[in-house]
């Protein structure tokens, strides 16, 4: 247990929650531990985690709507994305496994990895509170956000609103030019005009998606985006 709280940064004062997270149901039923499995703990490191990172994504990405906000939250959240911060601190070693969970690699199965993270995450705020709760997530959440690409994520549209917005007497639309193609994979064709002049095209697979391409481009036109 020292070995794994040194790779984790934090040294519990109650030795038996980071053991009750890391007990996999498999182990606690073929054992009969006292501290049963992990799940509990997995569930309140579930919501845990989601605030933490709504929070961080509310407070340092002003730009997003909240229909993005909750796609990137989902994305951090996901098992694929935590059984990676898993991986990182090495939590397949220490996991108390039954032989048939240990027999079939378990311990490096994502499903499982990910509910322990969780797992982990919830003793780490019951055992030092909140603050010590957000500073183990924001471990992993900021790194893996500085090496994602957002170009999907910016929205142009409030972009170019909030810039045309500087002179109230200008106008903004966006007018559909074109849509064509069959209905599982119809292409859309938007201009965005400020009073009556073309400022910007796009394209895109939905009238959304081309509205943001043509934002984006009116923007580069006004240089306010490369």
């Amino acid at each position: 247990m020292l070995e794994f709280e040194e790779i984790l940064g934090y040294k519990f004062k109650n030795k038996s929650l980071l053991e009750n997270a890391l007990t996999h149901s498999s182990y606690a039923n073929e054992v009969h531990s006292a501290y049963g499995s992990n799940e509990r703990l997995e569930f309140l490191g579930d919501s845990i985690l989601s605030i933490i990172v709504a929070e961080y994504l509310y407070m340092n990405f002003k730009n997003l709507p909240e229909g993005e906000l909750t796609k990137l939250r989902a994305s951090l959240v996901c098992e694929k994305t935590l059984s990676v911060f898993a991986k990182q601190i090495k939590i397949g070693d220490f996991l108390f496994l039954g032989k048939g969970e240990m027999h079939n690699h378990g311990n490096e199965r994502a499903s499982i990895l990910a509910d322990a993270f969780e797992a982990i995450l919830a003793a780490i705020y019951l055992d030092g509170g909140m603050e010590a709760a957000k500073k183990h997530v924001l471990s992993f959440i900021i790194p893996e956000l500085k090496d994602r690409d957002f170009e999907h994520f910016r929205d142009y549209k409030t972009l170019l609103q909030e810039v045309i917005q500087r002179n109230p007497e200008e106008k903004l639309s966006y007018v559909l030019t074109e849509e064509s193609g069959p209905d599982h994979d119809k292409r859309f064709t938007v201009e965005v005009h400020l009073n009556s002049n073309v400022i910007g095209e796009g394209v895109g697979t939905s009238k959304k998606q081309a509205e943001q391409a043509a934002a984006r481009q009116a923007l580069q036109l006004l240089g306010m985006e490369e």
